[in-house]
């Protein structure tokens, strides 16, 4: 969800490849040195990623505004690990800036699995209770001391208040695609239903990327470079943007949020769908008619539940 982001590095890649992975690895960890180092084959915008040998992998943020992620992590996911039902990246080593390469780095173990793709899902209904069964897990973690919602979770967490501007923008740009009366009550409501709950652990980015799967079942949760503590509702987007009908139900149910979560939700995704569109995705029909199932998905839910 949080990509591509105001502060993004001008090449998206920070000049980061394999040579240089080798040259931080030899240097900074030479316990390492001569592993081989491989690209991972679905790759992420805010980071970098390359398997270390065989149990390994190396990640390296793309530019500045992706760096308070890797202390966060690096601090809090083993904190928070023993309390989650599945895996969550394991950190094994903090990297410094160096080779030419200018931010800290870190290097992690290899967690198997795939990404969520719906096609290697075979109960969709069950999967989606074991994500709601994570979140829940998380929103129980201690959140004492944790980094409260801001600028380095790029503000999933806080209220969507944040990107107001920015949805009226997509909003009127948007007039001759998405029914723009419909989805600003969806973003008014979203803006109503004020946070006012005791802050509690969120990932900031639950999507079927960051989600493994192994025998069709949720396996691991990676990337944890948006959570912080604060309000959850962003965490529920994945409602719309995965699931559908009865799968969509049975995370609703499991999920066990109140009326005014679901409201910040539905927000949270069409913001979303509505910046993807204004931009890129805009342009792929593709990649839009997805988004544009968001909305209309969002809005539909709006109408049945608001």
């Amino acid at each position: 969800m949080p990509s591509p982001h105001p502060h993004a590095h001008p090449d998206g890649r920070a000049g980061i490849d394999a040579a240089l992975v080798e040259r931080l690895v030899a240097v900074q960890f030479p316990q390492w040195r001569g592993l081989s180092v491989v690209p991972v084959e679905v790759d992420g915008w805010d980071n970098r990623t390359y398997r270390l040998g065989d149990a390994m992998t190396v990640r390296l943020p793309t530019a500045a505004g992706y760096v308070p992620a890797v202390e966060k992590e690096h601090v809090w996911l083993p904190r928070l690990a023993p309390s989650l039902p599945v895996p969550v990246p394991p950190v094994l080593a903090l990297g410094a800036p160096g080779e030419g390469y200018p931010f800290p780095w870190s290097v992690r173990r290899w967690l198997p699995g795939e990404t969520a793709a719906r096609g290697r899902i075979e109960d969709l209904p069950r999967f989606a209770v074991s994500v709601a069964g994570f979140l829940r897990a998380l929103q129980r973690c201690d959140p004492a001391g944790g980094p409260a919602a801001g600028l380095h979770s790029w503000y999933r967490g806080a209220s969507p208040a944040y990107y107001d501007e920015e949805t009226r923008r997509c909003l009127a740009a948007l007039a001759d695609r998405v029914d723009t009366d419909r989805a600003r009550a969806v973003w008014e409501a979203a803006l109503a239903a004020e946070w006012h709950g005791d802050p509690v652990w969120f990932h900031g980015d639950i999507a079927s990327g960051n989600l493994l799967v192994q025998d069709g079942e949720l396996a691991a949760v990676i990337d944890f470079g948006t959570s912080g503590v604060g309000d959850p509702a962003c965490d529920l987007v994945i409602a719309w943007t995965m699931f559908d009908g009865t799968s969509r139900q049975a995370f609703r149910d499991a999920a066990g949020q109140d009326a005014g979560t679901w409201a910040r939700a539905r927000g949270w995704a069409l913001w979303k769908a509505l910046l993807n569109l204004t931009g890129d995705a805009g342009a792929d029909p593709v990649r839009a008619a997805g988004e544009l199932r968001v909305v209309d998905e969002v809005l539909a839910d709006h109408d049945a539940f608001g």
